[in-house]
């Protein structure tokens, strides 16, 4: 018979999924991220930890937390750097990705196309910029995760539970743009430039002071760069 199809490609392998990790500076989620490799490695897991090439805040090849919490890790420039260092490692069992915002939105589909190969993908990063807008892909890595925890940080004014982060003041001599969802360094940032934020302490968000909810379609926390 005429018209057969031809090869398919093979379907997703079992035991693959996407793991999220996400919220606002000082939360926790490296601290997380690293916890959950550790436990894979005590079980006999493969792991891959992967940062990006612009946190250096403990050198080139280490993921670290704020509270010190450190791995030996790789480093990729972008999504498709990460995917090709994955490749080149050889089997695993996880791979564990830090400062997902950071990778732009190419991330998405690099992070899918590796959970169906099998691997647990965990992502940790930023869900919402220093001025309380979505940080892409954050967002878009959440919609389509197995599980995705969002962690809180504390107050800096009241300590109650922040979901948000402000900057105090624009970091000198590190090449910031004034852009918040730009990838640069100087986002990544310690507590001498940023605070975490309940929603009662978050000053001047996109959402407020605007009667009438900012017109038909309108979002006033839209997180492009438009």
């Amino acid at each position: 018979m005429s018209g057969a199809a031809g090869p398919q490609p093979p379907g997703p392998r079992a035991g693959g999924r996407v793991e999220v990790v996400c919220g606002p500076m000082f939360a926790g989620k490296t601290e997380e991220l690293l916890r959950r490799v550790r436990r894979a490695e005590i079980a006999g897991r493969r792991v891959e930890v992967v940062g990006h090439a612009l946190d250096t805040r403990r050198g080139a090849g280490t993921v670290s937390s704020h509270s010190g919490f450190a791995t030996p890790s790789r480093t990729a420039r972008d999504a498709d750097d990460l995917e090709r260092l994955v490749r080149e490692a050889g089997p695993l069992d996880l791979v564990a990705v830090d400062e997902a915002q950071f990778f732009g939105p190419g991330l998405v589909d690099v992070v899918q196309r590796l959970a169906d190969r099998g691997l647990v993908v965990v992502v940790a990063g930023l869900d919402v910029t220093f001025d309380a807008r979505p940080f892409e892909p954050l967002p878009a890595l959440m919609a389509l995760a197995e599980r995705v925890d969002k962690l809180t940080a504390v107050c800096a004014v009241c300590g109650e539970d922040a979901a948000f982060h402000v900057r105090l003041a624009a970091p000198t001599g590190a090449g910031d743009p004034g852009d918040p969802l730009a990838p640069v360094a100087a986002h990544v940032g310690g507590a001498e430039t940023y605070e975490a934020r309940c929603r009662t302490h978050l000053p001047d968000p996109p959402w407020r002071g605007q009667p009438g909810g900012g017109g038909a379609g309108a979002s006033s926390t839209s997180g492009t760069n438009e």
